[in-house]
């Protein structure tokens, strides 16, 4: 059976979806946003762009909410929150604080994800051996030394 776009749009307006709860202690946990297009009511409006927030939480549990940062932000501090816990994010600023404002008992870890550090080191510049090295160091774990390595000047780097 079919049924059209705007009968779709219609029965998930309607629908009630009910919070999910976390059973499980809080180790880990994701963040990112992006914009999402919405339909507006009358015919001939243009659409409506907003901004929503995602979490996934140990690899198994996702969360979104739509424009509602601060919900989000109280779900997160309901849960039981590991010591530490490992936060990813992407380096908006707009990640970063939703992060910080987690209440975790002890330690946070916040790890800029691979891709977005590599797209950092990039604009960093240099050659492309130069380049190449400092993301190695980095895949390594090596941060002391992509940094001393980063700001020494290399012969044939």
């Amino acid at each position: 059976m079919s049924i059209s776009a705007n009968t779709q749009q219609r029965i998930v307006q309607r629908y009630e979806f009910s919070e999910i709860g976390c059973e499980q202690e809080i180790e880990e946990i994701s963040v990112d946003g992006g914009k999402v297009r919405l339909r507006t009511e009358q015919k001939g409006e243009p659409c409506i762009w907003k901004d929503y927030k995602a979490i996934c939480i140990n690899q198994e549990i996702k969360v979104a909410r739509l424009g509602e940062n601060e919900a989000l932000i109280d779900w997160v501090n309901q849960q039981h929150l590991a010591e530490p816990l490992t936060c990813l994010g992407d380096g908006h600023p707009g990640i970063w604080k939703i992060i910080r404002q987690f209440n975790c008992p002890g330690e946070r870890r916040e790890i800029l994800d691979w891709f977005h550090l590599i797209e950092n080191l990039h604009k960093v510049g240099g050659s492309l051996k130069r380049l190449k090295t400092a993301e190695t160091f980095l895949w390594q774990g090596k941060v002391d030394e992509t940094l001393v390595f980063s700001w020494c000047e290399k012969p044939g780097f």
